[in-house]
């Protein structure tokens, strides 16, 4: 009995070294274990991306956040009156509150030019903008008819222009508007914030409905600093939007897209018109405003896909990657009957990891392409001399070598591509299942079993 244990033992241990289900079984654990790396590696990423962000709102803070126009709005406050039970006197008083009623423009035209400017927080490069705009169109005069409030309750005198704007900390120089040819400046805060919360006003004169004066013209030039994105509220009865810029990636964004947009190497200009029967909200309202904001448009700045988020997509990709990877050297172990140790397998796979962390690193000081070049080279030597000193076949090494660089360049490939890269992804895979199944089509499974019990 002494002698048949370690007989017992020994089969057993020659039986799990051989057998081709565990092999299989320890390599997908091992890719299991391989993707903790792998999910420290993205929340690296995002820790980066976050640090990124953090440094583009530092530098918005203090130039100027995202901006959206909104104005010119004509308000003109009366008195309103209601009925107010006073317990003391067991009776009804009427109280007089001042009220506001807001008149948008008959027209309104925005012609203006975006002038992008790269600016740099340590490492991280941030897009900010300076905007000159010309704004022009004109208003009827107020007609307070439809709410039949009582002329004298008009308070015409105290009537003023608003005018809305995110971060009043961008304006570059002093804001005047010619109104009826009369030049009358802007001083900050809006006396109502039913509609504008954030902006400038200025007192004007505005005739009684029925006077002589029906319409008043306006034209004001606005100097501001932006960051990201500017956007404007169509509150014009027509509001034709004119924009042009020499950046070369907007994306047009909000209620409305663009009627005309032209996009070349030397910018964009982008063109909109809009009605009032394409928005919520009436020409003429009292009190609060629905829906003025959430007819805004406009265009933002963008790098169609920065550093960050390619190396994301990147390590998305890092669990087909390891898997391709150990499938390979699976491969090499059934046909060339080289033996590899799980413990090889991770060094491999943590080689892999190691491919991102690089590819980070060195793309926030590098372009992506070189950075994805770099890394990758380092990582697939690497692999390729720890393959050969498995393997000590020069065949063997080439091959894996040949099929490491494929892997690269088709995963290259995917992430530069924004629109195709689920079909690509998906053919890819298909080409190399494809591969798989035509390489291990002459395999007698369990004769390879069969034999290495033998």
């Amino acid at each position: 009995m002494e002698n048949e244990k370690p007989n017992f033992f020994e089969r057993a241990n020659n039986w799990l070294k051989s057998s081709i289900m565990i092999r299989l079984l320890t390599v997908a654990i091992l890719i299991l274990l391989l993707l903790i790396p792998v999910n420290m590696v993205q929340d690296l990423i995002r820790e980066r991306e976050y640090r990124q962000q953090n440094a583009i709102s530092e530098v918005s803070s203090k130039w100027g956040n995202a901006q959206t126009v909104n104005g010119l709005i004509l308000t003109v406050p009366y008195n309103a009156y209601k009925k107010v039970y006073e317990e003391k006197s067991k009776d009804y008083k009427l109280v007089s509150t001042r009220e506001y009623a807001h008149f948008l423009p008959e027209q309104l035209n925005i012609d203006g030019e975006i002038l992008p400017e790269l600016r740099y927080r340590g490492i991280y490069e941030v897009i900010v903008y300076n905007s000159k705009l010309e704004l022009t169109g004109s208003f009827r005069t107020p007609d307070f008819e439809e709410w039949k409030i009582d002329d004298k309750d008009i308070i015409w005198q105290d009537a003023f222009l608003s005018l809305g704007l995110s971060d009043l900390r961008g304006i570059q120089e002093n804001v005047a508007v010619e109104w009826d040819r009369i030049e009358y400046d802007f001083n900050p805060g809006v006396e109502s914030n039913d509609v504008i919360g954030n902006g400038i006003s200025a007192r004007i004169p505005v005739n009684k409905a029925g006077s002589t004066n029906s319409a008043y013209d306006f034209s004001l030039s606005l100097n501001f600093n932006g960051s990201s994105s500017l956007n404007f509220i169509p509150i014009g009865k027509s509001t034709n939007v004119s924009i042009r810029s020499d950046w070369v990636n907007p994306s047009f964004d909000g209620a409305f897209l663009p009627d005309k947009r032209e996009i070349d190497k030397d910018g964009f200009t982008a063109d909109w018109d809009v009605l009032h029967l394409n928005r919520p909200y009436p020409q003429q309202f009292r009190g609060g405003g629905r829906g003025v904001y959430e007819s805004a448009f406009g265009v933002n700045l963008i790098v169609p896909v920065d550093e960050y988020q390619k190396s994301m997509r990147a390590a998305k990709y890092a669990a087909m990657f390891i898997t391709l990877t150990f499938l390979i050297f699976f491969f090499v172990q059934i046909l060339v009957k080289v033996r590899i140790h799980p413990i090889q397998y991770i060094i491999i796979g943590l080689a892999l990891c190691v491919f991102y962390t690089l590819l980070i690193a060195i793309s926030e000081h590098l372009t992506f392409k070189i950075s994805y070049l770099i890394s990758s080279v380092a990582i697939i030597g690497l692999i390729i001399s720890y393959a050969y000193i498995i393997s000590k076949d020069r065949k063997v090494t080439n091959l894996i070598g040949g099929i490491l660089v494929l892997l690269y360049l088709f995963i290259y490939s995917i992430i530069q591509l924004q629109d195709y890269a689920l079909l690509m992804g998906s053919i890819g895979l298909f080409i190399v299942l494809a591969v798989v199944m035509y390489t291990s089509r002459k395999i007698d499974w369990y004769d390879i079993q069969r034999k290495r019990e033998e």
